[in-house]
This record gives structure tokens, sequence and C-alpha cells, in this order.
């Protein structure tokens, strides 16, 4: 996903996006959504979140 396409996302949760970057403005969004805010921090590629709407830019 591109960060335009985060950034507008973001902005839906009120968060506000600034200079911020990309694996930052995800994890923001998974805590506002009530979700781990683990982007990115899968060890070895595993990852047990199937229905994740960040899953394919992860790891």
């Amino acid at each position: 996903m591109k960060i335009d396409e985060i950034k507008e996302i973001a902005k839906r949760h009120y968060i506000k996006t600034g200079k911020s970057k990309k694996a930052d403005l995800i994890r923001a969004i998974q805590l506002s959504e009530g979700n781990q805010d683990c982007f990115g921090s899968s060890c070895s590629g595993e990852c047990g979140q199937d229905g994740c709407l960040w899953r394919e830019d992860c790891v």
C-alpha cells in the first residue's frame, strides 16, 4: 500500500500524519483499531494475523 493511501486511512482515525514513516503510521492505525501494533515485528516472517490489512506489506 502506498504512503498516500496509508495517510488517508490514518486521517480517518484522527491520527496526525506529519512526516511520520510508513511503519509508524501503520502501527498507530493498528492501535486505533484496537489491534496489536505489530507491523514489521514478525519473527522469521511468521504472522498469525491472517486477516490483517497490512499483511502484504509486513515482513
